[in-house]
């Protein structure tokens, strides 16, 4: 019997004030969800003035933003990228995860919650 398929390519772009952290940690999940899904982190935007313009430049399923953000300006941050592709999933991380918990909270934080995003 075949393995099965991952479901994907679906194209990630991260919100995050610290591009090369928000890389680092997608990188991880990705190699730890690849038998299920296929992602690719296609851009990060590190202010929320670059939302527009880098949701429209890469036409991204899927918009995540980090931990950093306030749950107020988290709901910017996805209403703008919303104007641009209505369709787009999102996922915000809470508040403080990061600098609580650390990466690995975080890892594990969107690798939980990421069947009932992309399934």
């Amino acid at each position: 019997m075949a393995p099965p398929v991952p479901i994907g390519p679906f194209k990630l772009v991260t919100v995050n004030t610290a591009p090369d952290r928000a890389k680092r940690l997608i990188g991880r999940v990705v190699e730890d969800v690849k038998d299920k899904y296929t992602i690719i982190h296609a851009a990060n935007a590190a202010a929320i003035e670059d939302v527009k313009a880098t949701v429209e430049a890469h036409q991204p399923d899927v918009l995540f933003t980090a931990s950093m953000w306030t749950p107020e300006e988290a709901e910017r941050i996805i209403s703008i990228a919303k104007e641009v592709i209505p369709t787009l999933k999102t996922f915000s991380l809470p508040k403080g995860l990061q600098v609580e918990r650390g990466p690995d909270a975080v890892v594990e934080y969107i690798e939980e919650h990421l069947p009932g995003l992309l399934d």
